[in-house]
């Protein structure tokens, strides 16, 4: 039997010169090099297109949760999205033709800041009828909503179902009420001299009046009409000499089963100096809305990045009152939304309503992970009847938090000093 040689598993011969094996080599280097080659750029293809999918849907759910009251996205039904593409490209059109309106010489913040005043102006359309009548022998304003023309449609149903609020504001007159405190408050330490100081700078920076409402009434609703018919009437008993601090104020609304009503404007009408001894029967065209000064908050925040909660301490409430019935309660709700996430609301316990009203109580909200790119806070303040069913009654309204461009400076604070309560006094609206 002829011996077998001995070959290691290693040792493969293979039946070509040298200058073959080195040339399949060199073959083999360049494809798994071109392979390699072909793997990088499709993988940074692929990561770029995500990263662009992410932004773009990070856009459209900001964009589409900008209106929302609640939720955590608006999922849309194939039905209507048609119609909202619609709208985005008209809205789109309407800022790119306002845009070609507004002066190159205006900044950039100057220029967003009047693209939105245009914007809302142009949408505020309609007029408001309307009467207003005084009864010197009992004492009795009596306001009667009429009728609205030409109010604006809806752009996805082109309709629009509108009632009227009516409310009557009382102002506190300046100079007489600055000479009553003078007198009653003489005695006082000078610690609470300054704190009223500070107080009237408050005021006078937001540029208003502190106001508040006397009476609410709503007018029923007229479904499907762009110039609907009221006819409703409501009264309140004023003294004659209460008239020249008292403004009525009537906001058409458009109804909203699903969602918060929108706003299509307003009408204002000061009492001072109207005669008012007959039926007084007005037409006004309806103006952009706007907010009125009713109180301020003395509001505490506190950030803890480690356990990434955020706590919010309601200290005091100061709103003035028109009438000296102590029956009335208030309470404050307080929700907050991070990151497009709304967290779950919290409220205080119920007080008993004075002018200043004492609450020291403090919520804990637990935030999203980290970092926090948007943060809403926002309290709600309601009056309530506790012997009645169904009283609440939204009297002041405060937003404040950090958004993508900009932060309100009681957050700069409160992130410049983290674990310690930062207080601060904000201005309520209604």
């Amino acid at each position: 039997m002829i011996p077998m040689p001995e070959t290691q598993w290693l040792d493969v011969r293979m039946p070509f010169p040298d200058e073959v094996k080195y040339a399949i080599l060199a073959v083999s280097v360049l494809l798994f090099l071109i392979a390699m080659a072909i793997l990088i750029w499709q993988a940074q293809r692929c990561c770029s297109r995500t990263d662009h999918l992410k932004d773009s849907m990070s856009s459209l759910v900001t964009e589409d949760s900008g209106g929302q009251s609640g939720g955590y996205l608006n999922i849309q039904s194939p039905g209507l999205k048609g119609e909202y593409a619609q709208e985005q490209v008209r809205r789109l059109s309407r800022c790119l033709s306002l845009c070609d309106s507004v002066p190159a010489s205006l900044g950039r913040s100057g220029s967003l800041e009047s693209l939105e005043d245009q914007e809302e102006e142009e949408e505020v359309r309609g007029s408001l009828r309307f009467s207003l009548y005084y009864d010197q022998t009992q004492a009795l304003l009596v306001v009667t909503v009429l009728e609205a023309r030409d109010l604006p449609l809806r752009d996805f149903s082109r309709s629009v179902d509108p009632f009227v609020r009516v409310r009557l504001l009382w102002a506190r007159d300046t100079e007489g009420g600055d000479a009553e405190e003078e007198e009653e408050e003489e005695e006082e330490e000078d610690e609470g001299e300054r704190m009223r100081a500070k107080r009237k700078k408050r005021s006078a920076r937001s540029g208003q009046r502190l106001q508040c409402v006397l009476k609410e009434w709503q007018s029923r609703l007229v479904k499907g009409s762009s110039s609907p018919a009221f006819g409703d009437q409501f009264s309140r008993t004023l003294l004659e000499e209460e008239l020249p601090h008292v403004t009525v104020k009537l906001e058409v609304q458009d109804f909203d089963k699903y969602s918060r009503h929108g706003t299509l404007g307003e009408v204002r009408r000061p009492l001072a100096n109207l005669n008012m001894s007959y039926p007084l029967d007005l037409w006004q065209d309806l103006q952009k809305p706007r907010k009125d000064l009713v109180g301020e908050v003395l509001l505490s925040l506190k950030y803890m990045p480690t356990s990434q909660r955020l706590e919010v301490g309601v200290l005091k409430i100061r709103m003035i009152s028109k009438s000296s019935r102590t029956d009335r309660a208030v309470y404050v709700r307080a929700s907050v939304q991070c990151n497009q996430c709304r967290l779950r609301h919290q409220k205080t316990a119920t007080k008993a309503r004075w002018d200043v009203t004492v609450f020291n109580e403090a919520m804990i909200f637990l935030l999203p992970d980290p970092p926090v790119r948007e943060c809403s806070i926002t309290l709600n303040v309601y009056e309530m009847h506790p012997g009645k069913k169904s009283s609440k009654r939204l009297i002041g309204q405060l937003s404040i938090g950090k958004g993508r461009q900009s932060e309100d400076e009681h957050w700069r604070l409160m992130m410049r000093s983290l674990r310690q309560p930062i207080a601060k006094w904000h201005l309520l609206y209604v």
